[in-house]
């Protein structure tokens, strides 16, 4: 147990750095939260069509797990937010998440192995590389309601390889024309 917990325990280093980041307060609808900057910072949008969107991303370091592969909960986040900006629509209340199913296929990898916490923020602080750079599709499946389907779908630009797919239910409900 004393092993498990010298793993995930911060050093006082590591502390120091993780108090020295600059976290401003979130202006709701007129700021990025520190949550989307950090995930979705960097995303290009290649293409918007009725029901399709298509964005590329050169995956940042912060977003790669201890063995220097896009983190699962990266990809889920991508899943969720580029699953939910298929259906949005300016002025309308936010899509509320029901679902989302993933199937992690492959990998998107870096060169970096990262050890340790204090690893992982100097990559992030000092990073002049990215990593595979991805193409992510989403598509709206269909509507039954207030509830929406689409599908997120990640792949490596250079190889076609697909690393995740997922698919993700929405409720939306709209204003009211009365």
């Amino acid at each position: 147990m004393e092993k498990a917990k010298g793993t995930i325990e911060a050093s006082k280093e590591e502390s120091e750095i993780v108090s020295k980041l600059d976290v401003h307060p979130h202006r709701p609808h007129l700021d990025f939260s520190f949550y989307e900057d950090f995930t979705l910072r960097g995303i290009s949008v290649d293409r918007v069509e009725p029901q399709l969107v298509v964005c590329s991303f050169k995956v940042p370091p912060r977003l790669t797990d201890r063995n220097g592969n896009l983190a699962s909960g990266a990809i889920a986040n991508l899943v969720d937010e580029l699953g939910a900006v298929v259906i949005y629509r300016e002025g309308l209340p936010m899509n509320v998440s029901v679902t989302m199913s993933i199937s992690y296929v492959s990998t998107a990898n870096v060169d970096v192995c990262v050890t340790s916490i204090l690893e992982l923020l100097v990559i992030v602080y000092h990073a002049d590389h990215t990593l595979d750079e991805l193409e992510v599709t989403s598509r709206l499946l269909g509507r039954k309601g207030f509830v929406f389907g689409t599908t997120v779908v990640l792949k490596n630009k250079a190889t076609g390889e697909t690393i995740a797919e997922g698919r993700h239910t929405l409720f939306s409900k709209h204003a009211s024309k009365i």
